[in-house]
């Protein structure tokens, strides 16, 4: 299986942003230009680049269209991308503007039924679908949803077996305790789920900081990892990361 690191950009207001563990009102800024970001880590090498919609994310609507196209015409690279994706022809819009994947998050929470249908009809491999989750007092793996403002009913092995048995194909699980914290990937989680799910290609999220933990994830089994503040704080080289 190959292992794919995706740089991650994440938009807010026009700007490169990170929020810590999820809260909008915890940002940091990092540029007013995400397009110069996406030039930059293709320069370096990626192949993949990981893009969010926060405003969107939370309000639904997606609103990075001309951004995403404009990335994929001057860079080359095969975007995923999401972030307030609700229906279908979101769906549709972005594969017309050039995204390789499509990312779905709240939706896919809140409505499997409908996100299931999707893999059927746009295919398994050009869907991703992020269950961002954060343990409970009881141990148990909760699904915020609406930018991680609001919690689902769900747990995550409920969701993802229920995903597993609809040929899911790509999971993007972020332990958002560990996002834009810097301390480290969440490894037992994600050898849970690569134990459990075998045929999901699961990509790591949240906590990253050096080539070790890249390493780390996919020793744990993980086909990939999103790499988000360690690369804006200059704490990870992307070349280091992809050699790995």
């Amino acid at each position: 299986m190959t292992f794919t690191v995706y740089p991650a950009i994440d938009v807010r207001g026009g700007r490169v942003v990170r929020l810590r563990q999820g809260d909008y009102a915890d940002e940091t800024r990092y540029g007013e230009d995400p397009l110069a970001f996406a030039q930059c880590y293709a320069e370096a090498g990626a192949k993949w680049l990981h893009l969010v919609d926060l405003d969107a994310a939370k309000a639904g609507g997606y609103t990075l269209l001309p951004l995403l196209a404009k990335i994929v015409a001057s860079t080359g690279l095969q975007v995923q991308t999401g972030g307030g994706v609700r229906i279908r022809a979101d769906v549709r819009a972005l594969l017309e503007a050039g995204a390789t994947r499509v990312v779905v998050g709240s939706l896919a929470v809140r409505e499997p039924d409908a996100v299931i249908d999707w893999l059927e009809e746009f295919g398994s491999e050009v869907l991703t679908i992020a269950l961002d989750t954060r343990q409970d007092a009881d141990g148990q793996w909760r699904l915020p949803v609406h930018g991680w403002t609001q919690t689902a009913e769900h747990t995550l092995d409920v969701l993802l077996e229920h995903y597993a048995q609809a040929d899911l194909r790509h999971l993007l699980c972020t332990d958002i305790a560990r996002d834009g914290m810097l301390t480290g990937p969440n490894l037992d989680l994600y050898r849970y789920l690569c134990a459990g799910y075998p045929g999901v290609q699961l990509q790591a999220s949240g906590g990253v900081r050096d080539v070790a933990d890249v390493t780390a994830a996919r020793a744990a089994g993980c086909a990939g990892a999103v790499l988000g503040k360690a690369l804006l704080d200059g704490r990870l080289a992307l070349a280091e990361a992809l050699a790995c």
